[in-house]
């Protein structure tokens, strides 16, 4: 009897699988178009999902070991399966091998799901439940019952082994593995992110994001000529078909919502539920099934909407309110943990960009700073002739008098800040000891635009961007170094879409290759314990972890690390916009960075952003001391010896004191 029932029951479920398929594609087609290479992209699908996706999955051990033996399992299974009992080719190919194949494939499976269960046992909260806790029970009956019906074909069980009573029994259980593994995978349930996963990976809009120490973060140009475009993501149907595509991957593992700071302080964003709200969205329907942690503050269910319909409504509620989306920092923890490398970032910037291009909708002192920029090419709104105020007395050489030089100092509008003032002096000071031939631009730099595009004024960036460019076009350096990593970002990423292509070192990476070329020397260092906070724009954004902490090492510091810190450390609140837009939650974002600090016993928590040191010196009772890196050498320097490189060995002078 079964003989009979497994090939109908197989191909029926099979046959479900690929028009629950052309539903879902269809569901995706709904988005703009976007240009992917097919072929290509599913010729490297395989290696993505076997091994580009490894670093990110492996992080937690034991699940990724799990993954391996219940993924891998099934997919061999499946299509054993197919060949063995659909067919029949279980005895006769290889004298039975792909049967005993078979076997090993569904024991396999078995035991991932067998830890699969356990996890489910006590699940953290940032898994959802729901729907998922069904999971283990149905990778169970698949691979039970596969491995029963195999029996037989492989001899270790008679032809007519049982009854129909038993054969019913397990064609059963076998059809509630097959609609949950087949039927589900592609109509929706538990195991529709290994179809549309396995797809999103192949047509990844990011595709420069795979291969060993690649990356993809700078965010993708608006072709602002184009007058029938809606500015922006308005509505579901207005991202790419990939972007809808890469949502409906989302496996609700919540690792997003771990690592989330606007999440952690209470703010309404959880980037889990963000992303089951555009496929929500995709689909059309409400909220009310949503089975994990809701935004802070806002109860499941009482959003809705359809895949042409708003995404945030101007009256009432639609699919999310605009305060999730204003809370982000845009740092990028989500995206780094995500194990389907969905792209957060990009669609909130997406949805950003239409609340301020089309409605001027920016929250708070967005509006505000979004003018000064327009008005004076910095966020501030201070004189444009300002800029070099600070350094009166540095007599800094400027790129209109000597037109060429080997580096561009950028000095980012941090110029205007007295804090940052300091960072910058002590940089320049470290600059001239190592004998660098620099100069700024002066009252010719803008704002690089960084604020303006996270905020979504992707025109106002694109206009001071290209005037940037226009200036530096008129000079000739091999490199700009800055201190601020927003810009150091934007410059060397983001400038290159339109036109502008430069080498661009933040100065902790040019300090530590000074330093390692022997054009500085140092004092050791006596001070207390030290740790280092990771900017996000310049670890996460662009994998610089090791310079800051050569540096730091150079000095004689020992840096007692936070929990959270490289790829994973906490952002400080800064970026993004966020302190201009300032949703509220529950607690600080720095606070809580402070917090981290705390943990360690540090006395001094050495920095490389100016956001960064303007957030954590904001902290209230901290007993920490914030200082930028640049600050920290320039106080370590000494004079090389006069004959230094000739192979004479002299004693190191300390500099002259300088005003910093």
């Amino acid at each position: 009897m079964l003989d009979i029932l497994l090939p109908i029951l197989i191909f029926a479920a099979l046959a479900l699988a690929v028009i629950g398929a052309g539903r879902r594609v269809r569901l995706w087609r709904q988005g703009r178009s976007a240009r992917v290479p097919l072929l290509k992209g599913l010729a490297a699908m395989p290696r993505r999902y076997l091994v580009d996706l490894h670093h990110v999955v492996a992080r937690d051990k034991a699940m990724s070991n799990t993954h391996v033996a219940t993924a891998g399992g099934f997919v061999a299974a499946a299509v054993l399966m197919i060949l063995v009992h659909g067919l029949g080719l279980g005895s006769e190919a290889a004298e039975g091998i792909l049967g005993w194949l078979l076997l090993a494939a569904s024991a396999t499976m078995f035991v991932g799901s067998c830890f699969v269960a356990r996890r489910r046992r006590n699940p953290p909260a940032r898994l959802s439940k729901g729907p998922w806790m069904r999971l283990p029970k149905s990778l169970m009956a698949f691979s039970l019952s596969v491995f029963a019906i195999t029996l037989p074909t492989v001899g270790l069980l008679p032809q007519d082994f049982g009854s129909w009573v038993l054969a019913l029994a397990l064609s059963a259980v076998l059809v509630w593995g097959l609609g949950e593994m087949f039927f589900g995978m592609t109509w929706g349930g538990p195991m529709k992110h290994a179809f549309a996963g396995a797809l999103h990976l192949a047509f990844h809009r990011r595709a420069e994001r795979f291969g060993e120490g690649n990356r993809s973060t700078g965010l993708k140009a608006l072709n602002l000529d184009d007058e029938d475009a809606t500015l922006g993501v308005e509505k579901p149907s207005d991202f790419t078909w990939n972007q809808l595509l890469g949502f409906d991957a989302c496996v609700q593992c919540g690792r997003c919502e771990a690592v989330c700071p606007a999440f952690a302080a209470g703010q309404p964003l959880n980037p889990k539920k963000l992303i089951q709200d555009m496929v929500v969205g995709m689909a059309g329907g409400s909220d009310a099934n949503y089975a994990g942690s809701p935004y802070p503050g806002q109860p499941v269910g009482e959003h809705q909407g359809d895949a042409h319909g708003p995404i945030v409504a101007r009256e009432g509620k639609a699919l999310v309110d605009a305060e999730t989306l204003w809370s982000c920092t845009t740092c990028r923890a989500c995206v780094e943990e995500c194990p389907m490398m969905i792209e957060h970032v990009d669609a909130i910037v997406d949805m950003r960009r239409f609340l301020t291009l089309e409605h001027g909708n920016t929250p708070n002192k967005g509006a505000e700073v979004l003018d000064n920029l327009i008005a004076t090419d910095n966020p501030g709104g201070f004189d444009p002739g300002a800029r070099m105020h600070w350094a009166a007395d540095l007599e800094l050489p400027l790129m209109a008098d000597l037109q060429q030089v080997d580096v561009l100092l950028w000095l980012g509008d941090g110029a205007y800040d007295m804090r940052n003032q300091r960072t910058l002096r002590s940089l320049v000071k470290v600059l001239r000891a190592a004998g660098v031939d620099f100069a700024v631009l002066g009252n010719e730099e803008r704002d690089s635009g960084d604020v303006a595009r996270r905020l979504g004024d992707e025109a106002t960036f694109q206009s001071l961007a290209r005037r940037n460019i226009a200036t530096l076009a008129k000079y000739r350096f091999q490199q700009i170094v800055t201190c601020d990593p927003h810009s150091f970002h934007v410059l060397g990423n983001e400038y290159g879409e339109l036109g502008g292509h430069y080498q661009v070192y933040h100065h902790s990476t040019f300090i530590a290759e000074l330093h390692e070329a022997g054009r500085l020397a140092f004092r050791p260092w006596k001070g207390g314990s030290v740790t280092y906070h990771d900017p996000c724009y310049l670890g996460r954004y662009n994998g610089e972890f090791e310079a800051p902490r050569n540096v730091l090492r150079a000095l004689g510091i020992q840096v007692a690390e936070m929990e959270r810190s490289g790829f994973r450390s906490r952002c400080c609140g800064g970026g993004g916009g966020a302190p201009i837009t300032d949703i509220p939650g529950k607690q600080r974002i720095p606070d809580m960075r402070m917090g981290d600090v705390r943990e360690t016993g540090a006395e001094l928590v050495a920095v490389g952003c100016p956001q960064c040191t303007a957030m954590l010196e904001g902290v209230v009772d901290s007993a920490a001391e914030v200082r930028d890196i640049a600050e920290l050498v320039a106080d370590a320097l000494v004079e090389l010896p006069a004959e230094h490189g000739k192979g004479q060995a002299q004693t190191a002078r300390p500099l002259a004191e300088e005003v910093v």
